[in-house]
């Protein structure tokens, strides 16, 4: 993965994650009043499309910013997987043949 920051898309794409659930956490802490790492949980737990209950928003204009948090942020958070799984596929690709591990092969 750290050599993904090397790519200016990955990059933007960490920074932009890192930031929507840096305001998700901001807004759940503010408005809802809950404590920070259950705010970042909520966030977490929306974005990735868990979903556990265990927290809801309760107030609407939280409501409102859960909607667009969630229209918006899977789609930024996808990209982000894909970005990271498209760079761990180039660099199990450049590895040689006697580089690579077979599933068989003991650690």
């Amino acid at each position: 993965m750290w050599s993904g920051f090397r790519d200016p898309e990955f990059r933007a794409l960490f920074v932009t994650v890192g930031g929507l659930l840096g305001s998700g956490t901001l807004v759940y802490h503010y408005f809802e009043g809950w404590s920070v790492l259950d705010s970042l949980y909520f966030s977490v737990i929306t974005l990735t499309t868990v979903g556990y209950g265990d927290l809801t928003p309760t107030r609407p204009g939280t409501k409102i910013f859960t909607m667009m948090f969630i229209i918006v942020g899977i789609g930024i958070l996808l990209a982000f997987v894909n970005l990271v799984a498209k760079h761990a596929l180039q660099r199990g690709s450049r590895r040689g043949p006697l580089e690579r591990r077979h599933p068989d092969q003991p650690d």
